[in-house]
């Protein structure tokens, strides 16, 4: 015990004078009990109660520290629990901010790449619409020198157009051009005083009915006008018209013949018009002026066709090529109506299509100008 209270830095109560730091109930029903006997059998229970009630004061003293530091942990750990919270918010907010802010890009680029879309939709459409037209023109220029050039070659030496020529027409017919061609009271004096020395002859007038079907076909095919026959209209004239008319004994030159008039690469000359050389014209003519390429049959050919630009040219017989003029007459048509050339109303565009088809029809039968 001596050396406790050394440990402690206290001095040691005198014999007969110790108390106890903590006493218990019994201490106080025997106080003197340590005094009266220091020595004797009560000191090593004394030194036990000493050891007893230090280890229970040291470990009230380690509770509490251990609380203390507990509660100090656990202000820090709360402390800690406070700033992580203020930083998860903070990071939410941005990571909030950057998701809308990588919406807010995503649809600008969306819609700039859908108006860079539109935007090339509609040059594209009007590089085609451009290029429509153009092809159009085109057509329209290449079937008008087709025609100025069927006019004008009809008229050859050996046999000259007279409608281009009035000075080659006869007396009777000629004296009606008499004159200058403005004056227009002269021209109709003239008129008047020829048509009395002529008996009246009974004008016929020519009585015409709309078909309901073929003008509801022709109708569904303007609204949206195309050159693919897979439409009832088109349909409909190649097999009536189209077809048989161009429809020869040659069956293999016949293909190419409709299919260059599909495509508006034929050309027709006629024959007294061209110089050629006898070796080419023997190389390179089908036919001959006696014999008609299409038809084999022995027939006088003033004209000869060209398909495309191969060069080689086949001779055909006056009533080959007015099958073949009807039907070009036809496409030519029906192309100016594709190409908005036509300004006329819808029923004047289906008779002059009916008059067209039966252009065909009377050129598939047989009939053909003289001047042919």
């Amino acid at each position: 015990s001596q050396v406790s209270f050394e440990e402690e830095g206290q001095n040691p109560p005198a014999v007969g004078h110790w108390k106890p730091l903590m006493p218990s109930k019994g201490d106080k029903e025997e106080p003197e009990s340590g005094c009266q006997d220091a020595g004797g059998v009560d000191e090593p229970q004394s030194t036990e109660q000493l050891n007893v009630s230090r280890l229970r004061s040291s470990s009230v003293e380690i509770r509490e520290k251990g609380s203390e530091f507990l509660k100090d942990e656990l202000h820090k750990a709360q402390k800690e629990l406070k700033l992580k919270d203020k930083e998860c918010e903070r990071l939410s907010k941005v990571r909030e901010q950057l998701e809308q802010e990588l919406e807010e890009l995503t649809a600008s680029l969306f819609e700039e790449a859908h108006k860079m879309v539109r935007e090339a939709n509609t040059k594209q459409a009007a590089a085609e619409k451009q290029l429509r037209e153009a092809r159009g023109k085109i057509d329209m220029l290449q079937a008008e020198v087709t025609a100025l050039k069927t006019l004008v070659i009809t008229s050859t030496p050996s046999s000259p157009n007279r409608e281009l020529h009035p000075q080659l027409q006869s007396p009777s017919k000629a004296g009606f051009r008499k004159g200058h061609g403005r004056n227009k009271s002269t021209s109709s004096a003239m008129v008047s005083a020829a048509s009395q020395n002529v008996a009246p002859e009974p004008v016929s007038r020519e009585c015409k009915e709309v078909d309901s079907i073929l003008f509801a076909e022709f109708q569904a095919w303007k609204e949206s006008p195309t050159l693919d026959k897979s439409c009832s209209f088109l349909d409909r004239i190649y097999r009536e018209d189209v077809g048989p008319c161009l429809d020869f004994t040659k069956q293999e030159l016949s293909e190419l013949v409709r299919v260059a008039v599909e495509q508006n690469t034929l050309t027709i000359e006629p024959v007294a018009s061209q110089t050629v050389p006898v070796g080419k014209v023997a190389a390179e003519e089908c036919g001959g002026p006696k014999k008609c390429a299409l038809s084999g049959l022995p027939r006088t050919c003033k004209h000869r066709i060209m398909l495309g630009d191969s060069g080689n040219y086949y001779y055909i017989s006056p009533s080959c090529r007015a099958r073949i003029t009807a039907v070009c007459n036809f496409f030519t048509y029906i192309r100016y109506i594709q190409q908005g050339l036509v300004r006329q109303d819808v029923e004047l565009m289906y008779w002059e299509v009916m008059r067209l088809r039966r252009e065909m029809s009377l050129a598939k039968l047989g009939f053909y100008p003289s001047e042919m």
